[in-house]
């Protein structure tokens, strides 16, 4: 086939290789959902976060047509991780419970369990809540387990983006001492859809208007 120049912007290798690493090192069943979050500064963070430890698809939920507005500029900002928008908790619990992932809510009270006592290396989505408002009732009912971050000031707690990275390098540290970034956690036709995509998106939002197949790239991300 041949392709429009227009479309086609080589990739040089150090890029292809980053990515390439960084695909072999996500992990697909670690999730995070953010309950109601809408100031721009904590989307980025938390956003930043799950890049950085290899989560690549969250989940968000609006109740508000502000907060919806946040969180839309917010996925569309980011490159490497999307983020499925809802419009009510009962939704994205419905969605990751049949998928088999545990649901955390971090949140502040005697019930909880301490974050370092759970186990992250099975299927979880971890669930933040609103800057003021906290995690819903709705939110706390629907969840396996309640976790906080403990604290010995006088502070009751974390800013949601800080807590939301505590939580996921411990996951992160037991993931990585079970050896789960070891070997690629995604399939390997997943791999090489998204590498590809990354690589080159506009040719593969082209090719994919068209419904054509796309090519296989070279050991270097050449076509």
């Amino acid at each position: 086939m041949i392709y429009p120049q227009s479309s086609i912007t080589l990739i040089s290798l150090e890029r292809y290789r980053k990515i390439r690493n960084m695909l072999h090192h996500r992990q697909p069943d670690l999730t995070v959902v953010m309950d109601n979050v809408n100031k721009a500064h904590n989307l980025s963070a938390i956003i930043r976060s799950c890049d950085g430890i290899g989560i690549s698809e969250i989940h968000a939920v609006s109740y508000r047509k502000s907060i919806y507005t946040e969180q839309n500029a917010a996925a569309g900002a980011s490159k490497w991780v999307s983020m499925n928008l809802y419009p009510d908790i009962e939704t994205v619990y419905n969605k990751l419970s049949a998928s088999g992932m545990q649901i955390l809510v971090a949140t502040n009270s005697e019930e909880c369990l301490d974050f370092r006592n759970v186990d992250y290396t099975i299927p979880t989505a971890l669930v933040v809540g609103a800057e003021w408002d906290g995690i819903s009732i709705e939110a706390i009912k629907g969840a396996d387990h309640a976790i906080m971050v403990p604290m010995l000031g006088m502070g009751e707690s974390l800013n949601v983006s800080v807590a939301t990275a505590v939580i996921l390098f411990e996951a992160q540290r037991q993931r990585a001492q079970k050896g789960m970034y070891s070997k690629p956690q995604l399939k390997p036709e997943n791999i090489e859809r998204m590498l590809f995509e990354f690589c080159y998106p506009r040719l593969s939002r082209e090719l994919r208007e068209k419904g054509a197949p796309y090519p296989p790239l070279d050991a270097q991300g050449g076509l």
